[in-house]
């Protein structure tokens, strides 16, 4: 296996390496953008579960804390791999599954790129918003291209003023990313702090000035009225769409190997964020919910995002200045989580590249050590999804992708532990973390049967899909670019635990009745919870 003390890994392409320049601080600050992401829905969940909101949003924190041990885990196994829990997740179930393998990677980053189209769009409507007024012409404008009535009922792809803008968004970010990790590090750190800080105040001020009110929050009861079957599908609708927020910052493992001292810094950079989110995810949704109450919340300008920066300038007893800065801080805040989605997708396409997954091109880093053909990619998808005409939809298909890649990647623990029990950990999450972390998995199970169809009948639909393009992408990159046989440097980090043989299958058939499991699990909710 690579040496962790290289100046990267190689590229498949030959065309250059990721650059060993970042500890583990930088990798907190290239999450940072994930405490932001509580803005994309926190309006939707309120609007559709009512007064639980807020309790979901702490449940499915607390979800995501628990599994980032796992993650940690199988991370250090690694340190010559960047991209994130779904590369590392995939040594373990290529034995098993040549099919599985590529799967976790590509559900990852399907789960993970479609940040760049809407907060680019969030984004691009605040500033047309902020320069023409919400009722101007500018923003009626546009061109539709195709009817996709046959994904989502009204959905459409077009060009309006709201893709254009955006897209300039994503190429800023881009051209902000192009110089590598270590310059990318130092620009989030400063946007984050520009982020963070305010986002604490939303969250304490309220609480600390009495102005969180319990009548708001109480009773605990579904927005349908009752905790009966539709009640119940509801609450798990929105801790469905949650886990799209609540578990992202999962990504401060994406740069491993990035890091100067791997072993050190992997498991410090996901903890750090996770303690992040966890008073974030906690403090935003109970102070927003606490002040405006779920009629407050159900305002369409709270609902889509458009007056947001508003509400939270009331939030603190701030007048227009304060809605200024708002308006200002929810900017950044939306470039902060595109910034941080294009840093850590396009490693997921970059090392399922060299690993041998997806396309040989996407193994390319240019000499700052840049996957730049994978952030190409990543852009020129986000451009198509730009063009949509309901985010939350593309949201919606996203997390079933997410919800797949978690419960695979949460098995790949204990898969490890018995595949490579003798493997040097240089953090071992103690035992009844994995057994959580297994069971949150078929949790999420749950909510992807349950919750998905809560947010547009063809949600679950277009989500098998999207997932199943990635069978051609990887027979061909496999049995045609490959002639079936894997790349050398996948093979020697299969070998962690003293073997690179894929016969070795220590784990029986428990990882295939696990699978099963897994399917049995979304049917029976699909089929139990419907509205």
């Amino acid at each position: 296996m690579t040496s962790t003390t290289e100046a990267g890994i190689p590229s498949a392409e030959g065309g250059g390496t990721l650059h060993r320049a970042i500890g583990w601080k930088d990798a907190f600050w290239m999450a940072s953008g994930v405490p932001a992401l509580v803005l994309f829905s926190i309006g939707g969940i309120a609007a559709t579960v009512g007064n639980p909101s807020w309790a979901i949003w702490m449940l499915s924190v607390t979800f995501g804390f628990l599994q980032a041990f796992v993650y940690a885990e199988i991370a250090g196994l690694f340190p010559s791999k960047s991209g994130g829990a779904s590369v590392y997740g995939a040594a373990a179930w290529v034995r098993y599954s040549k099919i599985i393998a590529p799967l976790s990677v590509w559900c990852n980053w399907l789960a993970w790129t479609p940040v760049l189209a809407i907060g680019g769009g969030l984004a691009a409507g605040y500033i047309l918003t902020t320069l023409f007024g919400a009722g101007a012409a500018i923003n009626a404008w546009e061109i539709t291209l195709v009817n996709l009535d046959f994904l989502n009922q009204g959905l459409t792809l077009r060009i309006n003023t709201t893709s254009i803008v955006g897209t300039v968004i994503l190429l800023i970010v881009f051209a902000l990313q192009h110089h590598g990790i270590s310059r990318a590090a130092k620009i989030q750190t400063v946007v984050g702090l520009a982020v963070l800080i305010p986002l604490l105040i939303v969250g304490l001020v309220p609480l600390l000035s009495g102005n969180v009110l319990a009548e708001n929050l109480t009773p605990i009861i579904p927005i349908s009225g009752a905790w009966d079957t539709e009640g119940t599908t509801l609450f798990l609708g929105g801790l469905f769409i949650a886990a799209w927020s609540a578990y992202a910052f999962e990504t401060a493992i994406c740069y491993t190997s990035e890091f100067k001292d791997p072993k050190r810094d992997t498991v410090r950079a996901i903890i750090a964020a996770g303690v992040v989110c966890v008073v974030i995810y906690t403090l935003v949704p109970l102070s927003f919910q606490g002040v405006l109450g779920v009629e407050g919340m159900l305002q369409p300008g709270i609902v889509d995002g458009s007056a947001v920066a508003g509400a939270m300038a009331g939030m603190v007893g701030g007048g227009a200045i304060v809605a200024r800065v708002m308006v200002v801080m929810l900017l950044l805040a939306l470039v902060l989580a595109i910034m941080t989605s294009m840093a850590g997708s396009s490693r997921t396409l970059y090392q399922g590249s060299v690993d041998g997954w997806l396309p040989k091109f996407l193994s390319h880093a240019n000499k700052h050590g840049a996957p730049t053909s994978a952030m190409w990619t990543d852009l020129g998808f986000n451009l198509i999804l730009l063009m949509m005409s309901d985010y939350l939809f593309v949201l919606a298909v996203s997390n079933c992708c997410y919800l797949v890649f978690n419960f695979l990647n949460l098995h790949s623990g204990w898969l490890h532990r018995i595949d490579n029990g003798g493997a040097h950990r240089p953090w071992k999450a103690p035992t009844i973390l994995l057994w959580i972390g297994g069971g949150l998995a078929f949790v999420n199970a749950v909510l992807l049967g349950a919750g998905a169809n809560v947010w547009g009948e063809g949600t679950l639909r277009s989500a098998v899909i999207a997932i199943a393009l990635i069978l051609p992408v990887f027979a061909y990159r496999h049995y045609v670019t490959d002639r079936g046989r894997f790349p050398e440097a996948m093979l020697d980090d299969l070998a962690v635990g003293g073997s690179r043989d894929l016969s070795v299958r220590k784990a029986g058939i428990r990882p295939y009745l696990t699978l099963a499991a897994g399917v049995a699990v979304v049917i029976i909710a699909n089929q139990v919870f419907q509205l």
